[in-house]
């Protein structure tokens, strides 16, 4: 009897310590200066794209829970050794799956960060290329800081190392490999939005930041390794019972999408708030984890119609918010960047966020981007856009941003 008990004691103390190594490998430790979801535990996932030639790296990330995909993906050079685009936060878990890239195929030469606006693609760049001395850190132009412009060594690129993207792709070391093309000089007053599309030629794969996105109708791979998110959101109420089935896994993805889209899609109800507190008193749990019970959402019945809207069977999509706030300020400039990109003959597409890769044409690329003619059919509900488009008249009206310009006539 006593040695059984040891025996169950030991095994706990095993299983344990094997979920503190985990816990170890998945840790940021600099979470607290960008606190979002999952905080300071980061999960990586990796995938060949191709063989021996292209590989994602997925994380997930998100606030109350609206949890999506951030990703980087290395490419391995003609030349020997990595190209890596838009770095992701660099866990030990993360560096050791680069790490085993490197033994096989040669050190990080490049690490490129291809936007001057997106938070959570700056901020991994200067911890990543920490661990990589080697490389060569290649920039967006234009980068900048709110509320002060701060010196790019001051924001955490290496400043030895640190060069800015030339307008002409051919003056980069990796010419031979890659083209790109920057999208720029979006003036929004509280800053600037730039992203820069790179083109591998020899997979004929397209690499983008923020501009586009297809949406699966499933969760993708690293959203299920945390399911709390996907489970919190299937719920009807603060009283239900936070339950894992298949269909509240699928529930909560889908009404996921339409927050990370529009905020408040056509179909979300918020209810009062002593509907939300009463249900709140009565809720299974009130813990932290569930905001002591609240919940102020209530979705419509017709909810899932707004997500096939939204997803559009997976085709490619420019994001609603940057629809509604940040490209309709400049719809020739953007358009004749999209018009840029479809020029290369791609066949797949990897963004930085929910599904990759996509496999997409070049036309079906630029149909993205219709939304900003003045003939187009290809526009999304205008009243889930209602939400987006009030913050939109918010920020222009009293001059805080531009106003939006017309639509572009062809």
């Amino acid at each position: 009897m006593g040695g059984e008990r040891v025996r169950v004691n030991q095994l706990s103390t095993n299983k344990l310590r094997h979920n503190q190594i985990k816990d170890r490998q998945y840790h940021w430790h600099f979470w607290a200066n960008v606190p979002i979801y999952p905080y300071s535990k980061r999960r990586t996932i990796r995938r060949e794209i191709l063989p021996e030639t292209i590989w994602t790296f997925d994380q997930l990330q998100g606030i109350f829970y609206v949890v999506v995909p951030i990703r980087m993906t290395v490419i391995r050079l003609d030349q020997g050794g990595l190209l890596v685009y838009a770095p992701v936060a660099p866990t030990p878990q993360c560096i050791d799956l680069v790490q085993e890239l490197v033994a096989e195929h040669g050190e990080v030469k490049y690490i490129i960060l291809p936007t001057i606006s997106g938070l959570e693609h700056k901020y991994f760049v200067g911890p990543f290329a920490r661990k990589f001395p080697q490389a060569t850190v290649f920039i967006a132009p234009k980068q900048w800081s709110f509320p002060v412009n701060l010196p790019l060594s001051w924001l955490g690129f290496p400043p030895r190392r640190t060069q800015v993207l030339p307008t002409d792709s051919s003056q980069t070391p990796f010419a031979d490999e890659f083209d790109y093309a920057i999208l720029g000089d979006i003036d929004l007053r509280l800053g600037q939005f730039e992203e820069v599309a790179f083109f591998h030629k020899r997979s004929q794969t397209l690499l983008l930041t923020d501009s586009i996105v297809s949406i699966p109708n499933r969760p993708p791979e690293i959203i299920e390794q945390d399911l709390f998110p996907l489970l919190f959101h299937a719920r009807e109420n603060g009283r239900e019972q936070i339950t894992d089935t298949p269909e509240n896994r699928l529930k909560g993805w889908q009404r996921i999408c339409l927050f990370a889209m529009y905020f408040r899609s056509s179909v979300l109800d918020i209810p009062s708030l002593g509907k939300i507190l009463k249900d709140a008193w009565r809720s299974p749990d009130k813990s932290a984890q569930t905001y002591w019970g609240l919940f102020p959402f209530q979705w419509q019945p017709n909810w899932q119609t707004a997500f096939a809207q939204l997803r559009q069977d997976g085709r490619l999509l420019v994001a609603p918010i940057l629809q509604t706030l940040i490209l309709n300020r400049a719809p020739k400039e953007t358009l004749a960047w999209a018009d840029k990109v479809a020029s290369w003959n791609f066949k797949r597409v990897i963004p930085c966020h929910f599904t990759a890769p996509v496999a997409a044409t070049p036309s079906e690329f630029r149909r993205a981007f219709n939304f900003l003619e003045a003939d187009s059919s290809d526009k999304l509900p205008e009243a889930d856009l209602a939400t987006l488009k009030k913050i939109d008249a918010l920020l222009y009206k009293p001059g805080i941003v531009p106003p939006p310009q017309p639509p572009v006539v062809r």
